[in-house]
């Protein structure tokens, strides 16, 4: 890899800390992993994003990975965002966010846009997301032996029938064993509370006009039915936002299909990467 070596460390935030690193030189990139998982699942990409000429940030979320767990506190993802980008001497980056992270990275270009040169939801959730019926019906569905699993103690249990959701690919293969390692190191995700989240206001889904940074959504083929369609209205919503199915990939794209990921984000920063 090029650049300057590696940076890590742990950042103190209020009611908590955060684990974050910072890696190369050139242009920024911060990376945000989804739920279920850590800053791990952007193994993969890290040396490639160097080796291209990229400054790269990734950390964990706060009750993820090698960060503090979470207590009674309201937090902020989106202020932890910034602490981190604050703490790596970012001014300006792009945001690259899997499932919950492509949620945060979509609410943090809307709260400081000036910060960001362009966004990358994958796989993304969306805050102010409304399902419909059906989409409730499917999730239902799956939900309820997860909750009893839960309810009877047996975690392990909860954490394989999300994976079923998650990577129904399955969890035999290296990516897979990655994916299904990650997830269980996080097993403590489970039981964890999270309602004191603060969410923006007015919500995301209603804001998405306002995004003004180049934009490139990326899908899951086999995501579920709901995440599909969040895709496609962040795609249709953004002004100008393009959107690339990555074929044969369930949920952690860049982990379970790293070529293919990298082959649709690189053109795409390259491109807007800022000069000078």
């Amino acid at each position: 890899m090029t650049g300057s070596p590696p940076t890590s460390g742990v950042l103190d935030v209020p009611d908590g800390r955060l684990w974050f690193e910072t890696r190369g030189s050139g242009p920024d990139v911060l990376l945000i992993h989804p739920g279920l998982w850590d800053a791990r699942t952007w193994d993969p990409q890290m040396p490639v994003l160097v080796d291209a000429g990229y400054r790269v940030t990734r950390y964990d979320l706060r009750g993820y990975g090698r960060s503090s767990r979470l207590g009674d506190e309201r937090f902020s993802n989106v202020r932890d965002l910034f602490a981190v980008l604050d703490a790596a001497g970012v001014e300006r980056t792009a945001l690259v966010g899997c499932s919950m992270g492509g949620a945060i990275a979509i609410d943090a270009a809307l709260t400081e846009p000036d910060r960001t040169w362009a966004l990358v939801p994958v796989a993304a959730g969306l805050g102010g997301f409304e399902s419909t019926a059906e989409e409730d019906d499917w999730w239902a569905e799956r939900d309820a032996p997860i909750e009893a699993a839960i309810a009877a103690g047996d975690l392990e249990r909860a954490r394989e029938l999300q994976l079923e959701i998650w990577a129904p690919r399955g969890t035999d293969d290296p990516a897979g064993r990655a994916i299904r390692r990650i997830a269980f190191d996080n097993l403590h995700e489970l039981t964890m509370d999270e309602s004191g989240a603060e969410e923006l206001e007015p919500p995301a889904a209603r804001r998405l006009g306002e995004i003004a940074v180049p934009t490139l959504v990326i899908e899951a083929e086999l995501d579920p039915p709901d995440m599909r369609r969040i895709g496609q209205l962040i795609a249709a919503a953004v002004p100008d936002a393009r959107r690339v199915t990555i074929p044969g990939a369930d949920h952690v794209v860049n982990l379970r299909e790293p070529a293919a990921f990298d082959a649709a984000l690189l053109p795409f920063l390259d491109e807007f990467r800022p000069r000078g």
